[in-house]
């Protein structure tokens, strides 16, 4: 697991900062403006809209497709996932046709606080940009059929050429005609399908016209599924809620909390959709076979690992949140008000960092059981704080009430799957888990600390740019150093296998 996930990592990295470039674009381009509001609004809905629903059908398409392809063998397996695929262009078509006959009236469900200029450009671009639920609802089969297969790097790079189209919108769209910003959001959304199929096809897809709703599977899956798209659909009520309130506290709030999002996310899709993405086939699979031991191995492994890469991520993005988010985003349009919105809501975001991480990991481990409702559950109870929370901090610290209310909300739904996990597994390794996380957050907060001091001296002789990398890289540099004579067992391994592989290279030389 560990070489296929630094292999992983390293793919979404490059597939990440290309990703950042479309923001910054938005960003410069537009800034925290009432047109990037709209914009992110439209792209926003149909995400919402069914995003639950594509979460549900791929978190319950693996470990049925494992399921079907142990007992009755790749050809009925293939089956279903031609069935499953015509079924969903049925719901797509729905979906789309209410969203185009109700368009005004979700917008404003969505942002209660746009009027005006900002209000019809926002139903334009949502019209227009409804109509990527179709591709990405078949992204999200082929991708996981993709993973079943062992096929990774596919997946990965299918933002490459999604990131390239946006931002060739975005630029065109400055020149042109506005409305080109959603055309082009489609048409990258459509660019992934186009290079996700052909590999499937390579790994054995055929397509095949089969319709069947009351096919036994799909009502398995769909049984499975639910709990999760009430799951998910909890967290786009929360995102919902979020962007509601926000466009009522200022304009621009909206891409403000959008911005620090995508740099949370930025982490979270490196290092914990990397780890999740490797581990959950391979746990199904484990399941499947009843392989507990195996299970609870690779899960505290996983764990053990977004502990060591999102520490150190939280403490330094609290630490330089508004030196972070003016490199990354203070150009163009982008003015110091948005610089500032947004370093705040980033600040907050970051404390649920790790809550955000261990959540995705811990959901994962019920669903490879086919226990969807336990994270169902959890996810409504942390859904009912967040908004009572949202509410509350909001009066007091505006946009970063909201990101902070995610945060906490995040953190105590991965403490309720903890002790849900515990009681449904047994012990999986809590003590070494909590030794691990102890050791680590102290070496992030001594890095944190040296790096923040070494900034505050280079500030004196260098610009606030320079001064901000040499400073992240100073800290990292102790980070790894710190961590690796904390005899941790993760690190230990990793350290090991590369001894192991230099050694070899030495021999074969």
């Amino acid at each position: 697991m560990k070489k296929t996930a630094i292999f992983l990592m390293i793919l979404t990295i490059f597939s990440k900062i290309f990703g950042f470039t479309r923001d910054v674009t938005l960003s410069y381009f537009y800034g925290a403006s009432n047109i990037s509001d709209a914009y992110l609004i439209s792209i926003t809905i149909p995400m919402v809209i069914f995003s639950f629903i594509g979460t549900g059908i791929i978190t319950g398409y693996i470990p049925m497709y494992s399921k079907i392809e142990n007992s009755n063998g790749v050809e009925e397996a293939n089956k279903y996932t031609n069935n499953l695929v015509n079924i969903l262009i049925v719901i797509c078509t729905v979906i789309i046709i209410l969203g185009l006959l109700f368009t005004n009236q979700i917008v404003k469900v969505f942002a209660s606080g746009f009027e005006g200029e900002t209000l019809i450009l926002a139903v334009q671009f949502t019209r227009i940009s409804l109509l990527g639920i179709y591709f990405t609802g078949l992204i999200y089969i082929f991708n996981g059929f993709l993973q079943l297969k062992g096929n990774y790097t596919i997946p990965a790079l299918a933002g490459f050429p999604l990131n390239f189209i946006i931002i060739a919108s975005i630029f065109l769209s400055s020149k042109t005609n506005i409305l080109v910003l959603s055309i082009g959001s489609v048409i990258a959304i459509a660019s992934q399908l186009v290079l996700v199929l052909p590999f499937a096809y390579k790994k054995g897809y055929k397509y095949k016209f089969i319709f069947n709703i009351k096919d036994k599977y799909i009502k398995t899956m769909a049984y499975m599924a639910l709990p999760i798209i009430i799951g998910v659909s909890v967290n786009q009520i929360n995102t919902l809620i979020d962007r509601t309130i926000a466009s009522q506290i200022a304009t621009g709030g909206i891409s403000a909390l959008n911005y620090a999002n995508r740099l949370n996310g930025f982490v979270q899709g490196i290092f914990v959709l990397s780890i999740s993405t490797v581990m959950y086939p391979m746990i199904s699979k484990m399941a499947a076979e009843n392989n507990m031991i195996g299970l609870k191995k690779t899960l505290s492994e996983a764990i053990s690992s977004i502990n060591i890469s999102i520490l150190p991520a939280t403490v330094g993005a609290m630490i330089f949140a508004e030196p972070v988010v003016r490199l990354l985003f203070g150009r163009g349009a982008f003015d110091s008000q948005a610089i500032s919105m947004t370093s705040y809501a980033l600040f907050f975001y970051s404390i649920g960092m790790i809550g955000f991480g261990l959540r995705e990991v811990l959901s994962r481990a019920f669903y490879a059981m086919q226990d969807t409702k336990t994270p169902m559950i959890n996810a409504a109870i942390a859904m009912v704080m967040n908004i009572i929370l949202n509410i509350i901090l909001s009066k007091f610290l505006g946009i970063g009430g909201l990101a902070l209310a995610t945060s906490i909300s995040a953190i105590f739904c991965t403490m309720l799957l903890f002790i849900s996990l515990r009681k449904k597994i047994g012990p999986f390794g809590m003590k070494n888990i909590t030794i691990s996380f102890i050791k680590i957050l102290c070496a992030s907060l001594v890095m944190g600390l040296l790096a923040k001091l070494s900034y505050n001296n280079l500030l004196d002789s260098l610009n606030a740019n320079l001064a901000l990398i040499i400073s992240i890289t100073i800290g990292a540099i102790i980070y790894f150093v710190i961590i690796y004579f904390m005899k941790i067992e993760e690190v230990d391994v990793v350290i090991n296998a590369v001894k192991k592989k230099l050694k070899r290279s030495v021999v074969n030389e």
